[in-house]
């Protein structure tokens, strides 16, 4: 049997994880793939770290929770393809979540404007939004 939940309990999963993680929350954008875990060593080149507005979460509803401010690079730490992202609790190196990367429209579970960097460019999140299922 599947467990089914109200939206409220969804809302609060969800509100959970960006108190887990905190305020000052770091996000690399890498290389290659992912990670199996979160817990495994990084992989891939770090392209681009942004440190995440202090509510880099806009509050769930519905069941989902959307990115709130601006998430942005403006200067790229290395060129190459992105291919996944790591979020870091304030300290840079305690790695709380992860997915893959696309472009705009591409279905990764962050977007980004262009997934081609090179190095001193602006790197913008164009989307991140995370839903709780049942």
């Amino acid at each position: 049997m599947v467990l089914k939940y109200s939206t409220a309990i969804k809302n609060a999963r969800l509100n959970a994880v960006e108190s887990t993680i905190g305020v000052s929350a770091v996000m690399k954008i890498r290389t290659g793939a992912p990670p199996t875990n979160v817990s495994d060593a990084d992989t891939g080149t770090v392209l681009a770290t942004i440190n995440l507005p202090s509510d880099w979460m806009a509050d769930a509803s519905g069941g989902v929770k959307a990115k709130s401010g601006t998430w942005s690079d403006a200067a790229a730490d290395a060129s190459g393809t992105a291919g996944h992202f790591r979020i870091y609790a304030s300290d840079g190196t305690t790695c709380h979540m992860q997915g893959t990367v696309t472009a705009t429209g591409g279905g990764g579970d962050l977007t980004l404007d262009s997934v081609a960097v090179t190095a001193g460019q602006q790197v913008d999140v164009t989307s991140f939004t995370l839903t709780a299922g049942n």
